[in-house]
């Protein structure tokens, strides 16, 4: 690990105020004359079409019938002057050079939007509803990305609480947390044997009388790579071995301390990564770089590879914690934030997030789940 990692570094914020997020997309436009947009449906149809090398095997995998993609393609091939598919008798079916122009062209434009879109994307705020005739109580939470946090973050309203979330590394927000810049921190650190080695740098911002902690969720982070695997990475050495492009994490973010401690093991420096140095700061931002062709491998959730069809190599799982300071424990908005994490609403979302686990029970603990176990005291004279 290298020194300038332990640090926070510049947060990747947002305020999110129990929010609706609209996100923009790629579409394209049909111009001769009068404006037309593309049919939503021909793109997807004619990547399985490339997939398949045949209409009724394409027509299953994307789900839509065959006569309305025969009709989709007649249509089009009568507005461009010229098909998009190849159709012959016992040898299936295939791109013509239009069609693979057409094809070729969405791919290199969702590369290259695909870091712009979500930056471009607007908060509708609806008003918040009160609970029990009570006001609003108003919730600071400096956190790690995370998306059964975000999850929570639409059953706040509901529980009378208005949140600002800003979204920065794990170290950053702990530190925020530490400087009473927020309310709660949103933290996480790996589990199992051997995990507390790599737990110092998140308790150089903690103090076990001043702090307690809420296990919020478990999940499982690796390595997430075009759909299919096509290299066969098991592991951060094949990703190297391989020269894959590989999409990063910021630093100072947990999961970059991850990246950064499993390299280590595998005797693995940053320039044996190409692309070390390329940077994202969410989980659906990485998944989104590999799933544009924009990177051949990345580092994150098993939920963020799932929403995009990925394939995802689990490497370790770990829990998430929200710190709480004790003098706050009692208060009202910890107390409907406790009965938030408890609600069917999000129990029910968070449950349908692949690779995440909820605790049995939600309480507020002290740090000793953070610390290194105590050596045995001997039991000799």
């Amino acid at each position: 690990m290298n020194a300038h990692d332990s640090e926070p570094q510049a947060a990747s914020k947002y305020v999110m105020i129990c929010i609706m997020r609209i996100v923009p997309v790629l579409n394209w436009t049909l111009v001769d004359g009068a404006v037309e947009t593309l049919d939503e449906r021909l793109l997807p149809l004619l990547e399985a079409i490339a997939t398949s090398a045949s209409l009724a095997s394409a027509v299953v995998a994307y789900g839509i019938s065959y006569r309305a993609a025969w009709g989709l393609l007649r249509d089009y091939q009568r507005k461009l002057g010229a098909p998009l598919v190849l159709l012959e008798r016992g040898r299936g079916a295939s791109l013509t050079a239009l069609g693979e122009q057409l094809l070729r062209a969405q791919k290199v434009a969702a590369q290259r939007v695909a870091r712009i879109l979500p930056a471009l994307a607007i908060e509708l705020r609806p008003a918040l509803r009160q609970q029990d005739g009570n006001r609003a109580l108003p919730l600071r939470i400096a956190a790690s990305h995370d998306l059964a946090l975000a999850t929570l973050a639409e059953s706040l309203p509901a529980a009378g609480i208005e949140l600002e979330l800003s979204v920065m590394g794990s170290l950053h927000a702990l530190k925020e947390f530490a400087e009473g810049r927020a309310d709660l921190a949103g933290f996480h650190v790996p589990i199992g044997r051997g995990a507390t080695r790599e737990r110092a740098p998140f308790l150089r911002w903690l103090r076990a009388r001043r702090d307690r902690l809420i296990r919020f969720v478990d999940r499982e982070q690796g390595l997430i790579l075009p759909r299919g695997n096509p290299a066969q990475v098991k592991n951060l050495r094949d990703v190297a071995n391989a020269s894959l492009r590989f999409v990063n994490r910021q630093r100072g973010s947990g999961t970059r301390l991850l990246i950064d401690a499993m390299m280590a093991g595998e005797n693995l420096e940053a320039p044996a990564i190409h692309g070390y140095g390329n940077e994202e700061f969410t989980h659906a931002a990485v998944a989104a770089t590999v799933a544009s062709g924009g990177a051949d491998a990345g580092f994150g959730l098993r939920a963020a590879a799932a929403e995009y069809g990925l394939a995802f190599v689990p490497l370790v799982r770990e829990r998430y914690y929200l710190a709480v300071r004790a003098r706050d424990a009692d208060k009202a908005v910890v107390t409907r934030l406790i009965q938030a994490l408890k609600s069917p609403a999000f129990l029910r979302r968070a449950r349908r997030l692949p690779g995440y686990q909820l605790p049995a029970t939600v309480s507020i603990a002290g740090l000793d789940a953070l610390l290194p176990a105590s050596p045995a005291k001997s039991t000799h004279p």
